[in-house]
């Protein structure tokens, strides 16, 4: 695989864990669940009901892009989720490689909760989507390295549209 760290990145509910976790199958890429990297105090907040601030997110954002960086340095090539809300959070991930190239799935509020109401077993509330939309600032596709996919398609007709894109850096 000879394309960029791609970061799968959107609100609740859009499928990034879904389409990451096929993506990095078909092409090899090393998958990094961002759920993963945040504290306890994170997670009990977000079960809670309560959104996450910067202050909140900004332990959780170096330890992404720490690992970002050590990938690199060992020549691993990562398939990362991130919700990456604002366009602060995408450059501090940029800290961690400067070419990562985000994935932004994107969707109607009213797709998106009904995907959340329908899903079981995760920490995060449907009630949050729309504070995370109210925080989202969407990316500038001219000035950041940001494909936009709609999650109306498939999981698979997503991956197939990112490898197309993907295909420029092979």
């Amino acid at each position: 695989m000879a394309h960029p760290n791609l970061v799968f990145m959107g609100v609740c509910g859009c499928g990034k864990s879904t389409v990451a976790e096929m993506y990095a199958a078909r092409t090899g890429g090393t998958l990094i669940e961002a759920d993963g990297f945040h504290p306890p105090a994170n997670i009990a907040k977000m079960s809670a009901g309560t959104p996450l601030n910067d202050e909140d997110r900004a332990g959780w954002l170096t330890a992404m892009a720490a690992r970002l960086a050590a990938g690199m340095a060992r020549g691993e090539v990562m398939v990362m989720t991130c919700s990456a809300l604002k366009k602060a959070y995408r450059d501090r991930l940029r800290e961690g490689d400067p070419d990562v190239f985000f994935i932004f799935l994107d969707g109607s509020q009213e797709l998106l909760q009904s995907r959340l109401d329908a899903r079981k077993g995760h920490f995060m509330p449907p009630g949050l989507l729309g504070s995370q939309l109210a925080t989202l600032e969407r990316p500038n596709l001219a000035s950041e390295k940001c494909l936009h996919v709609s999650i109306s398609l498939s999981p698979e007709q997503i991956c197939a549209t990112v490898g197309v894109a993907m295909r420029r850096f092979a």
